[in-house]
């Protein structure tokens, strides 16, 4: 389990948290929801040590996070798929892949978990030998989640997966993510399609400025009416 507590950062004098607390349980799926500027990024960055915070605590299954670095989050089988993707453009689709599974832990399955992601996405199958970077954005974003996958990841941290994508491609993206979730991994999510991200979650956040103003189940949260001005204006 995850659990966010008290958190307080900020980027020089400027504070873009202040006192923020949110839990995600064993098989849940949670939205972090906000307009531009929240400080929904920077939380997920911290998380995944990437930025410090200024006080508070961020536990995963008991262990205190602040404790570790970056580079000892995979080993706690969290994966973190940042806006902009961070695939390698020049290497393939196939090289990708293998390199989500560079942790000791996740070497053993590692074939094992190569066919599972591409029975989640089919179409990564028919360009294992193509440049990432000459994929379609809705592509790279599939491949950004099936390269996270191959940690066999216990908590998937997603930051605006539909951003830029058609809607074709966002259907399959909450499809997949909604997947992903029936098979036991707990998923943190940030996205700016409320309607579809309540969809898939169980329970919902909602942060303002640095505030957590508003928190319940998912579907309390669609139809609260606030919410729904806010953010769909209607």
């Amino acid at each position: 389990m995850l659990e966010v507590n008290n958190v307080t950062m900020g980027y020089g004098d400027l504070k873009v948290l202040d006192n923020v607390s949110l839990k995600v349980e064993h098989g849940e799926t949670v939205a972090l929801v906000g307009s531009n500027g929240a400080g929904k990024t920077s939380l997920l960055r911290a998380i995944s040590r990437l930025e410090p915070i200024w006080s508070g605590s961020l536990q995963w299954n008991g262990e205190e996070l602040t404790r570790l670095k970056a580079h000892e989050i995979p080993f706690r089988r969290i994966a973190h798929v940042p806006q902009g993707r961070g695939i390698l453009n020049t290497l393939s689709v196939e090289d990708n892949l293998y390199l989500g599974s560079y942790i000791p832990p996740a070497r053993p399955h590692r074939e094992q978990n190569f066919h599972k992601a591409l029975e989640l996405f089919p179409i990564l199958a028919e360009r294992l030998k193509q440049q990432a970077g000459t994929l379609s954005g809705g592509q790279q974003q599939m491949l950004a989640i099936a390269r996270a996958l191959m940690i066999e990841p216990e908590l998937l941290i997603l930051d605006e997966p539909s951003l830029g994508l058609a809607p074709v491609v966002v259907d399959t993206v909450f499809k997949v993510i909604k997947e992903i979730n029936t098979q036991g991994v707990s998923i943190l999510l940030i996205e700016q399609n409320l309607v579809e991200a309540l969809k898939v979650s169980t329970r919902g956040y909602v942060l303002e400025t640095g505030v957590v103003v508003m928190e319940g189940r998912a579907s309390e949260l669609a139809s609260n009416k606030n919410i729904r001005e806010a953010y769909l204006g209607l």
